[in-house]
């Protein structure tokens, strides 16, 4: 008797509801930051639902799906904007999308190569998801975008080097979808907004032996804003339309950076916004103490900062793990400085053909900011790092960064009160002095702090109740007071009999 068999298919689910409340403008900065934009104002009461099929990797060929969409009611927050008719400011409330979608994605794996089509999230190389503030280039922070990635499955040994070198690579084209929310916050005053712009990332990273007990591991991140249209306001009117085109030059120049144009204004800049990071770690495993890590990420604009001309700018951190259920668990200590940006003095001897001056000067590297685009950001949240403040914070309805000249530190710890309660509690301080090109002569800074406990009761497997209180204090973020609770369900079933 012949016997028919059909391989099972595991599924992950998850429900929740997540409440926040307190006061300001908008949550504080730790409930808001490093979770997709999902929460990000001081009221809100919202439902989340998703699934999961992960790709099996000791397959030769598998595939992975997922979908994750969030609904429910979030409070205004007021932003300025200018009416030509009355000639003056109006209040601009805004709030977030009743329901949206956050991610949705199918995934194939065939040997060693992957390919994903639709929104999925990223996790950072460099930066731990629950204590890091977060990656300079792909933090979390933002909700993903939408398109077509393909690369390496985790990392892969290299030929000929009997497995002391494997490497990790991806790529990607996407669209960020986030127009309608740049429109809707824009003041329509000063300055410019640009919208139906592509978004491309990719990595290459590099590791030593994973089975040691010292691994080191380098690479770099890059990605580029480009095409896209772009409106010029002056005193409220509009007075030029941009229209970068989205043709094959322009998607090649989004992974090697060329010149913007023919005329020499434009030969100052390289087409699209591009923004990147070297990223070094090391780890050392030990057998009873736990796991160490020491990271770096020097982040940069141009070809100043790849050539490593930025000074001590970047992202510098020590990470611990015990391994086990204690008390304290992890630790993380990082130390963040943007404040060189290569110099603050750009100059073109070619441009500025009427100066005196002979030479050039590559610098002012204004991170995250650009000539033609409005920041590295997705519905005002920055895609890199959340320590720099996005334009989601600018009130005046401004749409690019108005504070990356930042420097700060930030710590994080968590462990467990007892095996199904854990708890976690990060701080920060921060003080910023504008941008390279509107620098302030006084800095501004913020203070922030959450603590958060998770109980997870053993009455009923996959039930996860957690609470949260959060505040900042100072004129960079706004002194914002809040609390989230939220109740969370995860469970599994499988599609198909053995």
């Amino acid at each position: 008797m012949a016997i028919c068999a059909t391989a099972q298919m595991d599924v992950e689910w998850e429900a929740g509801v997540t409440a926040n409340f307190g006061k300001g403008d908008l949550a504080p900065y730790y409930i808001a930051s490093g979770r997709g934009g999902t929460v990000t104002q001081p009221y809100s009461a919202l439902a989340n639902a998703a699934i999961q099929h992960e790709m099996d990797t000791t397959r030769r060929f598998s595939y992975g799906f997922g979908a994750e969409v969030w609904t429910g009611f979030a409070s205004n927050t007021t932003y300025a904007r200018y009416s030509t008719e009355r000639g003056a400011f109006m209040r601009n409330a805004q709030h977030p999308a009743r329901a949206w979608v956050q991610q949705l994605y199918a995934s194939l794996k065939y040997r060693s190569l992957f390919a994903t089509l639709g929104a999925k999230a990223r996790h950072s190389e460099v930066a731990s998801a629950d204590l890091s503030s977060g990656d300079l280039i792909m933090s979390g922070n933002a909700r993903p975008g939408a398109g077509i990635a393909g690369g390496l499955v985790d990392y892969r040994n290299l030929p000929l080097t009997k497995g002391w070198v494997q490497v990790s690579g991806e790529i990607s084209y996407e669209r960020l979808s986030d127009g309608d929310w740049l429109k809707n916050h824009y003041n329509y005053y000063n300055n410019f907004l640009t919208t139906g712009y592509w978004f491309h990332y990719k990595q290459i990273h590099f590791r030593t032996r994973p089975d040691k007990p010292v691994v080191f591991t380098i690479g770099a991140q890059s990605s580029c804003q480009f095409a896209g249209t772009q409106r010029y306001y002056e005193k409220g009117v509009l007075v030029k339309t941009v229209k970068m085109p989205a043709n094959f030059k322009s998607f090649f120049r989004s992974i090697i950076a060329g010149s913007g144009g023919d005329n020499p204004g434009d030969q100052m800049y390289v087409e699209g916004n591009h923004v990147g990071s070297w990223d070094i770690m090391l780890d050392y495993k030990h057998h009873s103490l736990g796991t160490f890590r020491a990271y770096h990420q020097s982040i940069w604009e141009d070809g100043s900062g790849i050539g490593l001309q930025n000074g001590f700018d970047g992202l510098w951190g020590l990470e611990w793990r015990s391994g086990h259920k204690s008390l304290v668990s992890g630790a993380v200590l990082e130390y963040i400085d943007l404040t060189n940006q290569s110099g603050h003095i750009h100059f073109s001897e070619e441009v500025n053909k009427d100066s005196h001056i002979v030479g050039g000067a590559t610098g002012s590297d204004d991170y995250y900011n650009n000539y033609a685009y409005n920041g590295y950001q997705n519905r005002g949240m920055s895609i890199g790092s959340p320590f720099v403040r996005g334009t989601i914070y600018n009130a005046d309805g401004y749409m690019r960064y108005t504070d990356n000249l930042v420097r700060g530190f930030h710590m994080g710890i968590k462990g467990y009160i007892n095996p199904r309660i854990d708890y976690r509690m990060l701080f920060s301080y921060r003080k910023a002095w504008g941008t390279p090109e509107h620098p302030r002569t006084k800095g501004i800074a913020a203070t922030c702090f959450l603590v958060e406990t998770t109980a997870r009761p053993a009455w009923l497997e996959g039930l996860s109740l957690k609470a949260q209180f959060a505040f900042d204090r100072g004129s960079l973020l706004g002194n914002n007071t809040g609390a989230l609770v939220s109740i969370t369900y995860n469970g599994n079933f499988n599609l198909g009999k053995r």
